[in-house]
């Protein structure tokens, strides 16, 4: 029988099905990355310097990562023995509905499935992950979305190859008519108030906010954080919406502030 690692949740010797670190450990226990590569070419993605890969392989598009449904069935086998039915996150390191290869998508959600884990899916490609709606079951699984603006014009400047704003919004809306949790990244945040906006024009059919700031970009050290912090949480309780502030912008809260880490991110029967 394969032990549990240190966070008693991932299982040792699993590197398909794994516990994600650090900011990434913030959003799911539990992830994995059925392609090599994204295609988005988000210009504030961090990823090809995580992976040490060329950024213009990165952003040229998404591979299917060889061998990859034979060992996520071994991982998978591995999880049901232990009983273990936690989400797995797909994904941080590229993206379920990319606009190039989607082909391991279908059979990596149902093979999740199938040996009892639940599933959450963290997208840009908007009604790229229409087809793949069928797959969701409302108490257990969950669609996300991350959105840094509104505003079509600002995304293709950011995420060129990312789905516009406004046909992300509509999945989202579909997905939670359908019965399906649905949340949304607002990390990271590129404009303060665009993602103030993105609340308020969505809190009618998104259950949970998830937010970040931006690293690594001059905005980082211009934005006023604080400000943010707390316009941000006002903003999500006179809303009554549920919410979860990144450890980047904790530091702002006010003392004892309630913000659980985990929330379940599915519909209970």
């Amino acid at each position: 029988m394969q032990s549990l690692n240190d966070d008693g949740i991932s299982i040792k010797g699993c590197s398909i099905i794994y516990a994600p670190r650090g900011q990434a450990g913030e959003y799911a226990a539990l992830a994995c990355n059925p392609y090599r590569g994204c295609g988005h070419a988000c210009a504030y993605c961090y990823v090809p310097s995580v992976l040490k890969m060329d950024r213009a392989e990165f952003d040229a598009g998404a591979v299917p990562r060889a061998g990859f449904l034979d060992a996520l069935t071994r991982d998978a086998k591995k999880y049901l023995a232990r009983d273990i039915t936690e989400q797995v996150m797909l994904s941080f390191t590229t993206d379920p509905f990319n606009p190039f290869d989607t082909s391991l998508t279908r059979p990596t959600i149902k093979t999740l499935q199938q040996h009892g884990l639940g599933v959450c899916t963290l997208t840009k490609g908007g009604s790229r992950a229409l087809p793949f709606l069928d797959l969701f079951r409302p108490n257990r699984d969950a669609f996300a979305s991350t959105l840094t603006s509104l505003d079509n014009a600002f995304s293709r400047k950011w995420e060129r190859g990312a789905a516009f704003p406004s046909d992300r919004l509509t999945t989202l809306q579909t997905f939670h008519d359908a019965g399906i949790f649905t949340w949304v990244s607002l990390e990271p945040t590129l404009d303060v108030d665009a993602s103030l906006a993105i609340v308020k024009a969505t809190h009618t059919y998104i259950d949970l906010y998830k937010v970040g700031r931006v690293n690594y970009l001059p905005m980082t050290k211009t934005t006023d954080w604080r400000t943010y912090t707390l316009r941000m949480i006002d903003l999500l309780a006179t809303l009554g919406k549920a919410h979860y502030i990144k450890h980047d912008l904790q530091s702002y809260l006010p003392a004892g502030y309630y913000n659980p880490l985990r929330v379940a991110q599915y519909h209970p029967a």
